[in-house]
Parts: C-alpha cells; structure tokens; sequence
C-alpha cells in the first residue's frame, strides 16, 4: 500500500534566508502520509512512535513542488513500519522572471526516512 500528496512550498514554509524551508516540513508531510496509509489500512489515524532514520539529501526552496510517498513496509500486531521519501518535482526560476517554473526531467530526492506508527488494537477497524 502506498500513499502520496504533493503541494508547492509557500514563502510560510521558508524558515531560513534565501528563502530555504526548514527540514522538519519534510517529516510533517511525511506525517501526513502515514496518517493516510494508517486510515486507509486500519480505519483509524494511529501514532506515529518513531523515527529510525532521517535524511535530508537536498535543499527545498519556497516555490519548490515536493511529492511525498510513503508505504507500509512490515506490519507488527499494532506497529507499521514505513517507508518515506520526498521529492522536488517542480523548481521555481527566479533567474528567468518572477513567475518562470520548471518541471524537472527527473525528480530530485530532497529528504528519506524510516519510521514505526502505531494502531492499539482495539482501534483497529479493518483486520
């Protein structure tokens, strides 16, 4: 089972100067994606426990379209482990004007991660 969302970076999400967005975006789209695999395989949202592996492999700019994926990679009685990885799919080009995109040829793998949600049983709707 695999889930994806995809939005553009707003100048809300950049933290840092030249317009740079913070890392921990990247783990709160990915917290949206376990939330959706959580749903869609147990009916309920779940927790997410832990993360086991973070990393960030390439900067994201405000105006940056990111596509973030996950899948549910073992399954415990309660606990998923997933999979996650977002992507910048589409770049701004200031350099051209203020308006000018790309769609980039091959995605850019902007951020990875591993990590264990959970689902209590008893909340488990769909076994």
């Amino acid at each position: 089972m695999e889930a994806m969302i995809r939005l553009r970076m707003s100048a809300h999400d950049a933290h840092y100067g030249g317009d740079l967005v913070d890392g921990a975006r990247m783990l709160a789209l990915f917290g949206d994606v376990a939330t959706e695999l959580l749903i869609r395989r147990d009916g309920d949202e779940g927790l997410f426990r832990a993360y086991e592996n973070v990393e960030f492999l390439a900067p994201v700019y405000a105006g940056d379209y990111i596509e973030a994926v996950g899948k549910i990679v073992k399954e415990g009685n309660s606990s998923r482990k997933m999979e996650f990885e977002a992507r910048k799919v589409i770049a701004p080009r200031p350099d051209i004007n203020d308006s000018a995109c790309d769609v980039l040829k091959e995605p850019v793998v902007v951020c990875r991660a591993t990590g264990t949600c959970v689902v209590p049983k008893d909340k488990q709707r769909n076994k």
